[in-house]
């Protein structure tokens, strides 16, 4: 039946910044589609938290506290999971953090953070899990973006240029792991009803300007990028790689 194509039963997952937000929707729903899913955050407690409510759920997940921005921290992640038997067959870059300034007025520390954890650590998680997925001729690794990617607002400088990034990232992932049997796919999500967007939801001009800017005249839910995940980190994905799908109400399809 063409349902068994989006089954994910007997397969690992790992989402990077998972204990919230949308990391946490995308791990809820692999689990739904029947996966075994990794949850990671650098939070420990928080971490403990959500793996505590999804196994109440129902959900079989376990967690990976690790900074994904620390090479050394990435690598002995990986080492634990090889000595454990757990083969990630997906893993989905999520993590991500915003800090909104001016360029005149951004500090290069700040720059330098956001561009470690929206880009950087894509790099370097994906890397590691690949490392053990081109052996195995097979492997899904789904890069999580924005319309950001291929837009820009003022005060995001280094977020723009990371998920932009991003994009060129998943491209190249896709161009040299093709061969061996992954596919890197990026989804870019638009404006989203999570915690990082909590302020500009509460402004009431923004508010205005995303609802009447987005033909679906509303913000998106995290739960609606669910689908999306599980389309290219199953096997109806197969012959899709390189490729951003944007989850945006159609606000990048209009002027």
């Amino acid at each position: 039946m063409a349902l068994e194509l989006f089954d994910l039963t007997g397969k690992t997952a790992l989402v990077t910044g998972s204990s919230r937000g949308l990391g946490r929707a995308l791990a809820e729903g692999f689990a739904g589609a029947g996966a075994r899913v990794v949850l990671n955050g650098a939070n420990e407690e928080r971490l403990a938290g959500a793996v505590e409510e999804m196994r109440a759920g129902g959900a079989d997940a376990i967690g990976a506290a690790f900074d994904v921005t620390d090479e050394t921290a990435v690598k002995a992640a990986f080492e634990r999971f090889d000595a454990e038997g757990t083969e990630i067959g997906i893993l989905v870059n999520n993590a991500g953090i915003q800090i909104r300034n001016p360029i005149l007025e951004m500090e290069t520390s700040d720059w330098r953070r956001v561009i470690d954890v929206n880009l950087t650590a894509a790099f370097l998680v994906g890397r590691e899990a690949a490392r053990r997925m081109v052996p195995r001729g097979r492997g899904k690794i789904i890069n999580i973006g924005s319309i950001m990617s291929g837009f820009a607002r003022p005060t995001i400088a280094p977020y723009s240029a990371a998920k932009g990034g991003i994009k060129m990232l998943t491209q190249t992932m896709a161009a040299e792991w093709g061969p061996a049997g992954l596919q890197a796919n990026a989804i870019g999500p638009g404006y989203m009803e999570t915690d990082m967007n909590e302020a500009l939801i509460a402004n009431e001009d923004f508010n205005a300007w995303v609802t009447g800017r987005t033909p679906a005249r509303r913000w998106g839910r995290p739960e609606e990028l669910v689908g999306t995940a599980i389309y290219l980190a199953s096997e109806a994905s197969n012959y899709v790689s390189g490729q951003l799908i944007y989850v945006d109400g159609g606000m990048t399809a209009v002027v």
